[in-house]
């Protein structure tokens, strides 16, 4: 593969292969673009008629492609490729359907975009002028503007109502002075500007190339203009940087090595697991034996509740077994409260003020019937922030809970008879030996298994059937209905 430069900022791939293509983003795309625009070795341009108005130097999706696959001496696929980075780009734009921004192999319709607006002019795209533009066409067009441009018209009325006024008049003047023009230079103009904005400003759920890729607004040839600003924010990161933890990289490693031994061998992609590997087998075993709710769970599964807290809060089977063991402590308003703070993190908003005061009188309130011990400070940070409930409110009460579980809640559970009764209990699944013939029967048969909607709604109901157990038994109620039996 050779690469030399042709002209002074040009560089030239002929003589590559396939491989070539992946040096493209190495490219200086706007010289390449100059070059295409050569009269002598350039792509060869001709006027045409769109609509009724002659349209001067257009050329074909087809002579594009052909022009790259010739300079580059690559195949008619990677030089459509080219193309349509150049369209996405902004560098060419269709005139025949201006939101297709790629290049067709065929006789559609393109020009080159006006260097005015290609991405190095650094020419940042401010919803100012945006809404001057979109008024101008609003004008032009009678108000009957696309559907993404009336949304983002309607959105920025609203939000640049305070100087919509300047902006009418300034769309109303650039309009004026549009109609001066020659009809084929203002049909250019206006299809210049609006491959512009559908590139800065898309319709919504589409892509848009300059979200990614090489940044328009920085050029990498010029270096930083050294200012004050600048050397203020190096202070900053430096002493920032002094300030942080750092650990010694064999100590990661290790660390990193360590997860990895720990981890490994309930990987079912890195290690067998049983009885059968699911994505291999097309057996559901392996899922119905790890299910959420489960008399007994393996001792894969149990073994991996000792990893650490948040292994066995994750695990409803785990968090079970675990509010087992706190409940004889009488000490489960630990786990309790720090259930409630993640229904309130992840529940609806409109549950939450009536959530956040449930909680109030739960937990922390004087002699609260379920009262957690914390500091005062995170208590009074706390009991402060539920005037205004929010849903990371009690984020610092529950990571104080969080860890004294950590530290000692959790350790006791371990040594417990109740983790190591389960222990022995938990089931240790025999392997499957499948033949062809039975795996492909497997394939046959295989099953959509329960939506997770489904498993969502059986575990809300076994929470009410618990809330309703658990909930006080009113003796004076109970009384009355037997007199009325």
């Amino acid at each position: 593969m050779s690469l030399h430069l042709s002209k002074p900022g040009i560089l030239d791939l002929s003589g590559g292969d396939k491989n070539d293509m992946k040096y493209i983003f190495h490219l200086q795309l706007e010289a390449l673009v100059v070059e295409m625009q050569d009269p002598k070795t350039g792509v060869k341009g001709s006027e045409q008629k769109l609509n009724v108005t002659t349209i001067p130097h257009v050329i074909t999706g087809k002579d594009i492609v052909a022009w790259i696959t010739n300079k580059m001496k690559t195949t008619a696929e990677e030089a459509n490729v080219v193309g349509t980075m150049l369209v996405a780009y902004g560098y060419i734009y269709p005139l025949q359907n201006h939101k297709k921004l790629v290049m067709c192999n065929d006789s559609s319709l393109y020009r080159f975009q006006t260097p005015y607006f290609w991405p190095s002019q650094k020419w940042v795209a401010d919803d100012s002028d945006y809404a001057i533009y979109l008024a101008k066409r609003n004008i032009r067009k009678k108000g009957l503007l696309e559907p993404y441009e009336q949304v983002h018209y309607n959105h920025l009325h609203k939000w640049l109502n305070h100087k919509w006024d300047f902006i009418v008049m300034q769309a109303t003047e650039q309009y004026r002075a549009g109609r001066e023009r020659k009809k084929p230079d203002r049909v250019v103009f206006d299809c210049q500007e609006r491959a512009y904005w559908i590139l800065n400003r898309p319709p919504r759920r589409t892509h848009s190339a300059l979200d990614c890729g090489p940044d328009r607004l920085i050029d990498p040839n010029a270096s930083e203009k050294e200012s004050f600003d600048l050397y203020r924010r190096m202070n900053i990161f430096y002493q920032q940087a002094i300030m942080r933890s750092k650990v010694k990289s064999s100590v990661s490693l290790g660390a990193l090595v360590k997860y990895v031994t720990t981890y490994k061998t309930h990987d079912p992609f890195l290690a067998p697991c049983l009885p059968s590997n699911p994505w291999q087998t097309d057996s559901d075993a392996y899922w119905t034996l790890n299910m959420r709710s489960v008399d007994l769970p393996t001792k894969m599964r149990v073994e991996r509740w000792s990893f650490s807290l948040f292994e066995l809060l994750t695990d409803l089977r785990g968090r079970d077994d675990f509010k087992i063991f706190l409940k004889k402590e009488f000490s489960g308003e630990n786990l309790a409260f720090w259930e409630a703070a993640e229904e309130l993190k992840w529940g609806t908003a409109s549950s939450m003020k009536s959530k956040a005061e449930t909680i109030f009188k739960t937990f922390l309130a004087p002699n609260a019937p379920r009262w957690i011990n914390i500091d005062g400070r995170t208590m009074g940070l706390t009991v402060k922030g539920l005037e205004h409930p929010h849903r990371y409110v009690l984020d610092a009460a529950q990571t104080h809970v969080l860890l004294l579980m950590k530290k000692d809640t959790f350790f006791r559970y371990l040594k417990s008879p109740v983790y190591k009764d389960i222990q022995k209990k938990a089931l240790n699944p025999e392997p499957h030996s499948f033949s062809p013939a039975q795996l492909e029967q497997n394939a046959q048969n295989r099953s959509p298994g329960i939506h997770p909607i489904i498993l969502w709604k059986q575990e809300e109901e076994e929470k009410a059937k618990a809330a309703a157990a658990s909930a006080p038994v009113d003796v004076k109620a109970m009384m009355s209905k037997i007199d009325r039996k």
